[in-house]
């Protein structure tokens, strides 16, 4: 039989909320959870390892709390049952959080929320995605990227988008195909996610306001295989000081070899990244063949990381 394992009153510090100035700083978070497993067996053994070690969860939780930030004690919350479910043998949970100390200028003795997931969903959810998985590129250096809101420019399926955010970032998503954007949030609706903000807009237009991406708004932006040379000092703009450019897209040597893309316009130059991005520090830089999407297929791209000081 399988039974209940409670947890309740949890105290962990955390970076959470909408501004950069609360979530600079560690502030006191709660959290109760009632876990479902198979741990039957423990009350006969008397033997730990027929169950799940508690104290493993705590320090998880503190991990989770000093280690991430957060906009949302939603994504916070979802960001721990995902990583629970991950590592340990859950098979279902309930849990609450809350800020016990909420920046408001009523007096509130908590604010936070409730959800209660299983394993089955769960995988349900994961195993009827259409979604593709991350750029390599991306997963790779993710810690690059600071915690807080990040953009991701031309997000065509989402799976950029859609990886961060289940990493905890606040992800805004930016593409002209509304088509595209509707099954991206569907999958967000299917997924459960809370801190993915999809928006419609076409950066090529011509209008006056096409290039607006605005002022500082972002800890970091990722591109990925989109080209338009005339953005990236918007893109620029666009970044809070410290923020990470992440940018991958096709050299001009995929043309030659694979006549791909079509136009060689969309198409880098060798080491021409180093000039579009001139004010920005750079982290990483390579260039040259990479795998692509098919294990025996080879693309060629330009890949860097810049830091805007």
């Amino acid at each position: 039989m399988n039974s209940t394992l409670i947890l309740e009153g949890i105290e962990i510090s955390g970076h959470c909320g909408l501004t950069q100035d609360e979530r600079s700083h560690l502030q006191p978070i709660r959290i109760d959870l009632e876990i479902d497993c198979a741990n039957s067996q423990a009350g006969e053994t008397d033997n730990i390892q027929h169950t799940i070690d508690y104290a493993q969860i705590i320090n998880r939780l503190l991990e989770i709390g000093t280690g991430n930030q957060f906009y949302l004690v939603e994504s916070l919350a979802e960001y721990i049952i995902r990583t629970l479910f991950d590592e340990f043998p859950i098979l279902g949970l309930s849990i609450w959080v809350r800020k016990t100390d909420p920046p408001l200028k009523a007096t509130v003795n908590s604010v936070g929320v409730r959800l209660s997931r299983d394993r089955g969903s769960l995988e349900t959810k994961a195993s009827t995605s259409a979604f593709k998985p991350p750029s390599p590129f991306l997963t790779e250096h993710q810690h690059q990227l600071p915690k807080g809101k990040i953009l991701d420019l031309a997000t065509g399926q989402g799976r950029n988008a859609l990886y961060l955010a289940s990493q905890g970032y606040s992800v805004t998503a930016i593409d002209r195909d509304r088509e595209a954007l509707k099954a991206i949030q569907l999958e967000i609706q299917n997924l459960n996610i809370s801190n993915v903000l999809i928006q419609a807009q076409d950066l090529e237009d011509g209008s006056p306001n096409s290039f607006n991406l605005g002022t500082e708004l972002y800890e970091g932006i990722i591109v990925f295989f989109y080209l338009y040379r005339p953005l990236f000092p918007s893109l620029i703009k666009a970044l809070r000081s410290g923020g990470v450019l992440m940018y991958e897209t096709f050299l001009i040597d995929n043309h030659r070899i694979h006549n791909h893309p079509r136009r060689k316009e969309f198409c880098l130059q060798h080491n021409e990244l180093f000039q579009l991005t001139q004010g920005l520090r750079i982290v990483h830089y390579e260039e040259g063949a990479q795998q692509g999407p098919n294990v025996q297929d080879q693309i060629f791209t330009a890949r860097m990381i810049a830091r805007k000081e």
